[in-house]
């Protein structure tokens, strides 16, 4: 996937059509979506931006300046009627996004999304210099822990290297935490998809079933031996629940 730069922002842009726009989480990454990229750019125009989770100054490290910042992105873009898709920390995005701007989203999908509860780093915050620990913490994110290749905790363990970075993961953690959005999400109106991993450790179950009861308009799909990002664990299951609910809303659009 090719990376593009321009100005303050670096995304990944594939395919033509209607608009799906990807948000990673806390530790995620533009390659975690690789699934749905490969799928879905052949029908839809599919954008990954690059939350600028480490870079952004300390202060403003939290939830609003994400918001902002993905504001700035889909206006640059100029996209509209979009389909929006948010994995944790980006699930969570993707809400207050979609309340700030209800007429600019024609879709909402959350996976493994914070909101209303979520237990972070399985608990505790990431520890310097200690390899093991990252290890078991990514581990943690995943129902098998295969899926946590030595790539991908390399590439955590680096940036838990730098205390700055260590600085903005906590404070966002905590923006996340201290954000309970269970009575604001009861005015979205956009048709949303919810799927979550049945041995999800970090947003539970119950946690599906609440934004399910929460949201007016929702469909909620569960996977089994999966944990906390769907779209990476089982990306052929999560790619087919939301091809099946792309087509389906789309067809009561239609009527």
């Amino acid at each position: 996937m090719k990376i593009h730069k321009e100005g303050e922002y670096s995304y990944i842009d594939e395919g033509q059509g209607e608009p799906l726009v990807l948000l990673h989480g806390l530790f995620g990454a533009l390659s975690n979506w690789e699934g749905v990229v490969n799928k879905f750019s052949k029908e839809y125009r599919v954008l990954i931006p690059l939350l600028p989770i480490y870079e952004m100054p300390i202060k403003k490290a939290g939830l609003d300046a994400l918001t902002d910042f993905v504001e700035g992105f889909v206006e640059q873009k100029g996209l509209s009627d979009m389909n929006l898709i948010g994995n944790s920390l980006g699930g969570h995005v993707a809400l207050i996004y979609t309340l700030r701007h209800p007429d600019q989203i024609k879709r909402l999908v959350l996976t493994g999304s914070s909101g209303l509860f979520e237990n972070t780093m399985g608990g505790s915050f990431p520890k310097r210099g200690s390899y093991d620990y990252i290890q078991e913490r990514v581990a943690y994110t995943f129902y098998d822990p295969k899926t946590a290749t030595k790539e991908l905790v390399d590439e955590v363990f680096e940036t838990t290297k730098s205390i700055p970075k260590c600085m903005r993961i906590v404070a966002i953690a905590k923006s996340a935490q201290r954000h309970n959005m269970r009575e604001e999400i009861k005015k979205i109106q956009a048709p949303t998809l919810l799927v979550w991993g049945l041995n999800d450790t970090i947003t539970p179950p119950m946690v599906a079933h609440e934004f399910d009861k929460l949201i007016p308009n929702t469909t909620l799909k569960f996977i089994d031996k999966c944990c906390h990002a769907p779209m990476m664990e089982h990306p052929e299951i999560f790619n087919n629940y939301l091809e099946d609910w792309l087509k389906s809303t789309e067809r009561v659009e239609m009527k």
